[in-house]
């Protein structure tokens, strides 16, 4: 794969379907819609349930800022909406967005059977054109979802205009392990593993290929943060867990 070019994060040009002359955006959709069904249990399998434990890390530093009302982007089946939902109790509740609504559908489902429907509202929405206003947010949250984005420097721009000044950004995103042990045994288990175990209990066969290929292609650690800090936040930190097999980052949005 080629070098991005100068402000473009390589993981915009990694898409699912290799052969798809459709926009990312498009692609990422239909491929949710395709895996809905078995994503949560996917994700409990491929991290042996350890992001749990990641997304239970991430709330605990949300929690020092108390939020009101909370944007959760890229909601998925809405596991960090609910949550968060459980743990901060949020005044002014949670809204969870994503471009699928297979994933908003499994979503719902999962909100009304915990009771939440009253605090937490799912919605499809477009990441990268959010229907909300200006500083509307106290804080906004993004599990395992930036590295699909058409824009990532556009995505985090668009939850910086929704968030008020000083708000909280907080994403979880899957990285690469560096270790000597722990870098090889990573690359085995998401290249090999992983696309075999999608292939059985998934309707799409390519979507656990373009899942290493999309964290492979991600900013990460450093990097991140300075693409984050360009658009619209500051103060950024990134936190890995896991020998390096996730990474929180953390920014407040930047006073205008």
């Amino acid at each position: 794969m080629s070098a991005p070019s100068a402000g473009e994060p390589g993981c915009q040009k990694v898409n699912p379907y290799r052969h798809d002359r459709r926009g990312k955006d498009e692609q990422v959709r239909d491929m949710f819609d395709n895996i809905a069904p078995a994503y949560d249990f996917m994700n409990r399998a491929m991290t042996l349930g350890i992001d749990r434990l990641w997304r239970s890390k991430a709330i605990g530093m949300i929690a020092r800022h108390a939020p009101e009302r909370i944007l959760d982007v890229a909601t998925g089946t809405a596991d960090l909406a609910l949550e968060m939902n459980r743990r901060l109790h949020p005044s002014r509740g949670i809204i969870g967005v994503d471009l699928s609504e297979g994933m908003i559908g499994v979503g719902q489902s999962k909100v009304e059977a915990a009771g939440a429907s009253g605090n937490i509202r799912l919605m499809v929405a477009d990441c990268l054109d959010l229907p909300f206003d200006d500083g509307e947010m106290d804080c906004v949250t993004a599990a395992f979802g930036v590295r699909n984005f058409t824009d990532l420097a556009a995505g985090y721009r668009e939850m910086a205009r929704v968030t008020r000044p000083g708000g909280i950004l907080c994403v979880i995103e899957l990285s690469t392990p560096r270790g000597v042990i722990t870098g090889p045994l990573y690359r085995l288990y998401t290249r090999a593993i992983i696309p075999a175990l999608g292939r059985l209990v998934s309707r799409d066969t390519r979507a656990y290929t373009y899942l290493p290929e999309s964290i492979a292609a991600v900013p990460q650690g450093r990097d991140m943060i300075s693409l984050i800090e360009a658009n619209g936040w500051t103060g950024g930190v990134a936190t890995p867990l896991t020998f390096g097999a996730c990474t929180i980052y953390t920014a407040r949005r930047a006073n205008d």
